[in-house]
């Protein structure tokens, strides 16, 4: 038990140490009891393991229910702690942050105009999980939480896939509470260098582009009150472009929905990714998690007004996104570049820019070890690396929305449904049987399957085009509009070939599969009766010969060529199951 009521572990223990769920559930309870009229403490759902998920809302508005904060159109600031539970600055800095604007200690009366909902701890069971090196690559504090769930489950890969129960339960959180901004506070790894922060927020690079101007406004005032408190802020997570070699410079990332700096701009929300630097101490990590925190209150309590106008003026726009294009995949182009007296390597990027970085003095020399070359820096001699940044923006993937939505068939509305649920998306079962409705089917001519799992999911990348058809739509199958607000989600979601849609995640691989085959004895005569009874098919065989040397090598490439015209072929192979519509059922 504490001695000093309302302080962490980490402040009394000199931020040697980070506390457990106990001291969530200790403090979360106290933070109540002592602020009754400004705080509440509730439980919103339950771990793989049984734990308890842990959310404060705290404002001094009046407003404790997330119905009473959406009718009286207060801005809400979420803050997402503990995603990956090795990193505790954002718990421990939450709650030194949440006491002192209770005590109006800092930001005055910021709480009177807006309302903070707060997530401790997110990966409850991972924050058990403890250990002395759960984090090598970081300084303090001396035992930390273990990065993924008790399922081994990366949460910060799960926001669209939704496999986890924890990932399950925030969803509906966020669906319930609607936060305008969320802040998901992490530390980085990587290289070691001066800047003690980075900061990426969207919409900037994604989403809604009326939304950029805000995005841009929220991040420079950010960046601005944290250089003048004595930081040195980056205003991007600062990926080197190549592992563990500085002279790369650095590659933005535009985050697609896996994650939560993708995911809250397809809800036309901000997110704020809030990234201290490992290798700083603890204290002074949870020092500059506390500033942003306190800064981000002050910003919107400021401007949360007119962002939250501008945010229901995005949803509008996205129940109109029907028959228009929509950016779901970004790429900032980059290439390695060429070693010293070599050509240009073909991996030179016209698009970089030189930037002067604040970095340290390093080595890079052979190992004895590995083999292979190793970065040893010098934290005590700083040094300017003059370096490429690729922070070019190019859509990779644009689709054009159907007019009207999505129709999921009735064989996999039971997997789907609960997912779109979860998410807060509309959607309505199809009451009666629909034949020779006229729809688009997407077919993938090339499919490749992830080499090894990822996050629990054979991953599937689909090559193919979208053909319109009369099909016929059973009772039972799922319509899911475009128009309505979540409109950006259901594409990124429901669209095959975007990087983090329900088919990227592997929820259809059986539909790529085949299942029925002929033996080749039999295929063989097959394929020879159809060649002397067509000569069209002849011609075209051995056109192909001539034309694709590939082909010709492969016996079983051309035994296809004849089965797929072959009344036996299974017509749905390769057929995603899910159906465009242009007009309204």
């Amino acid at each position: 038990m504490s001695t000093q009521p309302l302080t962490t572990l980490a402040e009394e223990s000199n931020f040697r140490q980070t506390g457990r769920i106990d001291e969530v559930e200790r403090l979360s309870r106290e933070f109540a009891e002592a602020w009754p009229e400004a705080v509440r403490s509730f439980e919103y759902g339950r771990s793989a393991e049984g734990r308890p998920l842990r959310a404060l809302i705290v404002s001094r508005t009046g407003a404790l229910t997330a119905a009473d904060i959406r009718a009286r159109r207060i801005p809400l600031l979420m803050l997402q702690g503990g995603i990956h539970p090795g990193e505790s600055d954002g718990k421990d800095a939450g709650f030194i942050a949440i006491r002192e604007l209770l005590k109006g200690v800092a930001a005055g009366d910021v709480l009177q105009r807006i309302a903070i909902l707060f997530v401790p701890a997110f990966n409850t069971d991972g924050h058990e999980r403890t250990g002395r090196w759960n984090r090598p690559n970081q300084n303090g504090p001396e035992e930390t939480g273990w990065r993924t769930t008790a399922q081994n489950l990366n949460l910060n890969r799960d926001y669209t896939k939704a496999d986890a129960p924890e990932m399950q339960a925030m969803l509906r959180l966020i669906d319930v509470w609607d936060p305008l901004v969320c802040a998901d506070l992490h530390v980085t790894d990587g290289a070691d260098f001066e800047p003690d922060v980075s900061i990426q927020v969207e919409p900037i690079n994604q989403g809604d582009p009326d939304l950029r101007a805000s995005g841009v406004q929220l991040r420079d005032q950010l960046i601005a009150r944290l250089a003048a408190q004595g930081s040195m802020p980056l205003d991007f997570y600062p990926d080197l472009a190549k592992t563990d070699d500085p002279s790369s410079g650095f590659a933005l990332t535009v985050y697609s929905p896996r994650f939560s700096t993708g995911y809250f701009p397809q809800r036309n929300r901000f997110t704020v990714l809030v990234e201290t630097h490992s290798w700083k101490e603890y204290a002074l990590r949870v020092r500059i998690t506390f500033k942003t925190i306190v800064s981000l209150a002050k910003l919107v309590g400021a401007h949360g007004t007119e962002w939250l106008k501008s945010c229901n003026e995005a949803d509008v726009t996205a129940t109109r996104l029907g028959g228009t294009e929509v950016t779901l995949d970004y790429v900032t182009r980059w290439r390695e570049p060429a070693r010293a007296g070599s050509a240009t390597s073909e991996r030179d990027d016209e698009d970089a820019r030189m930037i002067e970085f604040r970095g340290y003095a390093y080595t890079r020399t052979e190992s004895a070890i590995s083999g292979g070359l190793v970065t040893a820096y010098d934290p005590k001699t700083p040094q300017i690396w003059r370096v490429p940044m690729r922070d070019a923006v190019k859509p990779l993937l644009v689709v054009k929305a159907p007019g009207a939505g999505y129709v999921v068939p009735v064989s996999f509305a039971s997997q789907i449904a609960p997912r779109l649920e979860a998410h807060g998306i509309a959607f309505e079962p199809v009451q009666q049987r629909r034949a020779a409705v006229t729809a688009e089917t997407f077919r993938a001519r090339r499919v490749k399957f992830s080499a090894t799992p990822f996050e629990g999911r054979m991953r599937a990348q689909l090559e193919g085009t979208w053909n319109e058809q009369p099909v016929n739509i059973e009772a039972g199958a799922l319509f899911v509009p475009v128009a309505q607000p979540l409109a950006r989600l259901v594409a990124a979601l429901l669209e095959p070939q975007a990087p983090d849609s329900f088919a990227a995640w592997g929820f259809f691989n059986a539909c790529f599969e085949q299942k029925e085959q002929m033996e080749p004895y039999v295929a063989e005569q097959i394929a020879a009766g159809m060649l002397a009874a067509d000569a069209g098919l002849r011609e075209e065989f051995n056109a192909k010969l001539q034309a694709d040397p590939e082909f010709a090598r492969s016996p079983s490439d051309r035994l296809e060529f004849f089965l797929r015209r072959h009344t036996s072929w299974d017509e749905r192979y390769n057929l995603y199951p899910v159906l465009r519509l242009n007009t309204p059922l």
